[in-house]
């Protein structure tokens, strides 16, 4: 693929020693010019390109208001200013804002290459980093072609790139957290933390302690300091899992984390600021949980700004023909033998279940399967080993 470079100078005579130099370096440098900034902003816009060359004294748009508008509108382009004896200083203060680098008039030949070159790699690595920012770790694929999951995987791509917190429903084993790890990882905060929490897991008397951390002496077995999954996960994304299970108190303080982007630890009056996206999920009727007293309907609002429903695998049976082969060449890889090959009467039958545990359960039955049937996993071995 040939490399845009786009020379804005208002000096015709620098842009043609620029555009030579250049040109014969490289035949797979594509080069484009701008007489002044205002020219060189508009193409920007209007066209994609892996590096600028800007000078810094131009009428109508300076340099710097072009890499300002530039750093706006596509801050991923390297931006090389271009400065004559006077303007060193004014080039060396372009660095603070965002330039890749800068070069004197007139052009050292050497120094321009390197830096071109140098400037061009960094825009590799951006893309580079973009597109594995987009790529979900396979522990975490969801598996699937139904309308259902298109549906899921639509709603993922629109909320992923915003801080809008989420709540996930649905029932166990169907794969709510497989949705709360493509929100994160499809997000500007994968760079950061994802710090899971089960709320079902931890005692009543415990979770605050371990959502917001405690101070030495708070209770009993409080022999120091401790912070909590909230502090854990500042700029990144915590995971409330089956968030229904939560005391009221619990609650009560994860509704003030929301509101003000602070918390305390058990046993302080000390406030703690922290930037961390909320997911939760739950497999519970949470609107009943309201009537019935046991979640707080303010928090529930707080929470469902953004509401995905995972169905249950009986509500999307033409992915288990897709979810088998999945476990099948997952399970090979884990257990380092040869992938099982299942026969369309196997499949035709386990699509016929009635699965109660979900995607989870799917999962176990067609390891059985593996482990204990034939070569070629037959409607036999399913009716052997299958059983329910």
């Amino acid at each position: 693929m040939p490399k845009r470079i786009l020379v804005i100078e208002d000096e015709a005579a620098i842009r043609r020693v620029l555009i030579k130099i250049l040109s014969e370096e490289s035949d797979s440098y594509q080069l484009e010019e701008a007489q002044d900034g205002l020219e060189g902003v508009e193409k920007i816009k209007n066209d994609d390109y892996d590096l600028v060359l800007c000078d810094i004294k131009m009428p109508k748009m300076d340099g710097v208001e072009v890499l300002e508008a530039v750093k706006k509108i596509k801050p991923e382009i390297p931006i090389v200013m271009i400065s004559g004896h006077g303007d060193l200083d004014t080039a060396v203060n372009t660095m603070r804002l965002g330039a890749f680098d800068y070069i004197s008039k007139p052009p050292d030949l050497n120094r321009l290459l390197n830096t071109v070159r140098n400037a061009l790699d960094k825009k590799e690595l951006v893309v580079e980093n973009k597109l594995l920012k987009k790529k979900v770790s396979k522990n975490f694929e969801m598996i699937g072609a139904s309308d259902a999951i298109t549906h899921i995987k639509d709603i993922i791509e629109k909320v992923a790139q915003t801080d809008a917190r989420v709540l996930i429903t649905g029932p166990n084993g169907t794969g709510k957290e497989l949705v709360s790890h493509w929100l994160h990882q499809k997000s500007e905060r994968s760079k950061g933390p994802m710090i899971e929490v089960n709320c079902a897991a931890i005692p009543s008397e415990l979770i605050e302690s371990e959502l917001f951390g405690h101070v030495k002496g708070a209770f009993t077995s409080a022999n120091k300091d401790r912070a909590g999954k909230f502090e854990a996960a500042n700029g990144g994304t915590i995971f409330l899992d089956e968030i229904g299970d939560m005391s009221l108190p619990a609650q009560a303080k994860v509704l003030r984390a929301l509101q003000e982007n602070r918390i305390q630890r058990v046993g302080s009056d000390k406030d703690i600021k922290v930037d961390v996206r909320i997911i939760a999920a739950t497999n519970k009727d949470l609107k009943k949980e309201i009537e019935a007293g046991r979640f707080r309907e303010d928090l529930y609002h707080r929470l469902a700004v953004i509401l995905i429903q995972v169905p249950p695998l009986n509500d999307r049976r033409e992915d288990i023909p897709l979810l088998i082969n999945y476990f099948s060449e997952k399970i090979a890889n884990e257990q380092g033998t040869a992938k099982k090959s299942f026969s369309n009467d196997a499949i035709k039958m386990l699509q016929d279940y009635d699965w109660t545990g979900n995607i989870r359960e799917l999962r176990n039955v067609v390891e059985r399967l593996i482990i204990l049937g034939g070569n070629e996993v037959s409607e036999t071995d399913v009716k052997l080993f299958a059983s329910k």
